[in-house]
């Protein structure tokens, strides 16, 4: 599979660096880089790239006002953010807000960089090593009996699309849950489709959070009402 790929950077000497960069790669294909916010959304309409790779700063609209604008698009481009983490705790709040499917900063390695555009390319999300510790801490720091906000449209969904979600809110790409339900990508997608369309979220960003805000994923990776690992056991030899 090729990647096609998209690049936008404010710096001219910038895009033509990771230009130069990714041309190497035999599964990724350059078609295209600009500093322009908007050209960015006509290129995206025409080329029809799989990733877009692009900084916060470009001209005529932000980085980020750029991916809230194609996450409305029918062939919505997966993200890699590409930017300097000078204020990181809000750049990784706005940029998770958006969509985007991954965040580095630019001090990155040229192997991190594609390693983040081929997680993009299915779906993954990959953040740079410290902004995934925040992450990581700020989970640690809330209180396990906390209640699940309420939700009731969790409740108009269909077993498949609960099934679905729950695999989606636990990392899996959409084609890594087609293969595991013996369904075909677009079945996968058209549920994904539906399941944001009841639960009003315009991403698969926002609906992940909703996931675990509503308590249909739990933090510790099972579904409401899976048992533990081991249970039946323990209640057989009760």
């Amino acid at each position: 599979m090729t990647i096609r790929v998209l690049i936008c950077d404010e710096l001219p000497v910038i895009g033509d660096g990771l230009r130069t960069l990714l041309d190497a790669v035999p599964d990724i294909d350059v078609i295209g880089s600009t500093d322009n916010g908007m050209e960015a959304i006509v290129l995206v309409r025409t080329a029809r790239p799989d990733v877009v790779v692009t900084d916060l700063t470009l001209r005529t609209i932000s980085g980020l006002e750029m991916i809230r604008r194609l996450g409305k698009e029918e062939a919505r481009p997966n993200i890699v953010v590409f930017t300097r983490l000078s204020d990181a705790d809000k750049t990784v709040s706005d940029v998770l807000h958006t969509g985007a499917s991954c965040l580095l900063g630019k001090d990155a390695s040229p192997q991190e960089l594609v390693t983040a555009i081929r997680a993009a390319a299915v779906g993954r999300t990959v953040l740079a090593p410290d902004i995934a510790h925040r992450l990581v801490e700020w989970f640690r720091e809330q209180p396990d009996s906390a209640e699940p906000a309420p939700c009731p449209e969790v409740d108009e969904l269909t077993p498949r699309e609960r099934e679905v979600t729950q695999m989606v809110a636990r990392g899996m790409s959409t084609e890594e849950v087609a293969r595991e339900l013996t369904i075909g990508v677009a079945t996968v997608r058209t549920h994904l489709y539906r399941v944001r369309t009841k639960l009003g979220a315009r991403d698969r960003a926002q609906l992940v959070s909703l996931a675990y805000r509503s308590g249909l994923i739990q933090p510790a990776g099972r579904a409401p009402g899976e048992e533990e690992p081991g249970a039946r056991q323990d209640l057989r030899a009760g």
